[in-house]
C-alpha cells in the first residue's frame, strides 16, 4: 500500500480549511492533492482530530500486518497437512 506524504495531524488540518470554508479546488491546488483524493479524506476521517487519526492509521497498519501473518501460517498449515496426508 502507497505511504501518504501527509500526516495524520496534516491531513486533518486540511479537512479543518474545509470545514472553516475554504472550497475542495483551493485546498486541492494549495496541498498538491487530487479532489478525488480530497473527498476521500474527508468521507473516511470527517470529524476527527489528529490524534485519532493517527491512531486509525496505526491499528489499519497493525490489522494489514496481522492478516499477513495470518496468511502467511494458513499456507504454511495447509502445505504441512498435505505433506502429512501424501505420507500416511
Amino acid at each position: 500500500m502507497k505511504k501518504s506524504k501527509f500526516s495524520p495531524q496534516q491531513i486533518a488540518r486540511i479537512l479543518k480549511e474545509f470545514d472553516n470554508g475554504k472550497t475542495a479546488q483551493e485546498i486541492s491546488r494549495e496541498y498538491g492533492i487530487s479532489t478525488a483524493a480530497f473527498y476521500k479524506w474527508r468521507e473516511r476521517y470527517a470529524g476527527m482530530n489528529g490524534k485519532e487519526l493517527k491512531r486509525l492509521k496505526d491499528l489499519e497498519e497493525e490489522n494489514r500486518r496481522l492478516k499477513q501473518m495470518y496468511a502467511s501460517l494458513s499456507l504454511d498449515h495447509e502445505l504441512a497437512k498435505e505433506i502429512i496426508e501424501k505420507k500416511l
